[in-house]
């Protein structure tokens, strides 16, 4: 995995295709339009970018040298509704219909225009950012802009971690409802089997220092004991 930009504000662009030309002009393009980008050269480290990198659009090849693209699309969409676009020699109509199937959500052969890329990137994110339910959450001094990606206490902002905010987010889009250590694992890291469990302890522990008065006795995300954490 090849992180070439990351800044937080910018939407973040995965992409995961084992040709270096490709790699190459996707840079080029993508880092003219200001998106924080991630590279991957075949389906394993694809799928651990995916976990790690928390993309807003996944780039996806469908031959890549370790596992057909389908599988990877299948994997993600196990614990994950980010956008994916197949970028793709394959033009068989079937060959795009099982990519879509499988839950890819755009299709594109090449060689394909730029101008058409950036704008079904665009449109990806448009889609992802009118899925979002509670575009703001607000308990007490807290308040959480999903469509901003702003976080704000006591009205001063917040400066969180692309991952302390993943779990924000899935809190608060469940807010009131226990979430299980396994149920966190899986929507923020993409397992519920890590070798070190330990880390979300330590975000959760992190988070909390932010956005809590007082984090030895939180108020905002509460321990639920043997079972996971809520949002009150």
């Amino acid at each position: 995995m090849t992180v070439e930009k990351t800044t937080d504000n910018l939407p973040r662009i995965l992409v995961v295709d084992d040709e270096l030309a490709i790699r190459r002009f996707l840079h080029t393009v993508l880092s003219s339009e200001e998106f924080s980008l991630c590279e991957a050269k075949n389906g394993h480290a694809g799928l651990a970018a995916a976990a790690a990198f928390r993309p807003d659009v996944i780039l996806l090849d469908l031959g890549l040298p370790d596992m057909d693209g389908i599988e990877v699309i299948k994997r993600i969409r196990e614990w994950s509704p980010v956008p994916i676009i197949v970028l793709s020699v394959r033009e068989h109509e079937n060959d795009k219909v099982s990519a879509l199937d499988a839950g890819a959500d755009d299709y594109l052969t090449k060689p394909f225009g730029v101008g058409e890329l950036l704008a079904r990137i665009r449109a990806a994110l448009r889609r992802s950012f009118l899925e979002i339910p509670e575009p703001l959450f607000i308990s007490n001094d807290l308040k959480v802009d999903l469509g901003s990606r702003r976080v704000t206490v006591n009205e001063c902002d917040i400066s969180l971690t692309p991952t302390e905010y993943d779990i924000l987010r899935f809190l608060v889009t469940h807010a009131g409802k226990v979430l299980t250590h396994s149920q966190i694992l899986k929507q923020v890291w993409g397992t519920t089997n890590l070798e070190q469990p330990h880390v979300l302890r330590v975000n959760i522990s992190n988070l909390r220092r932010k956005i809590e008065s007082d984090p030895s006795r939180p108020h905002h995300i509460i321990t639920e004991p043997g079972v996971g954490y809520r949002l009150r």
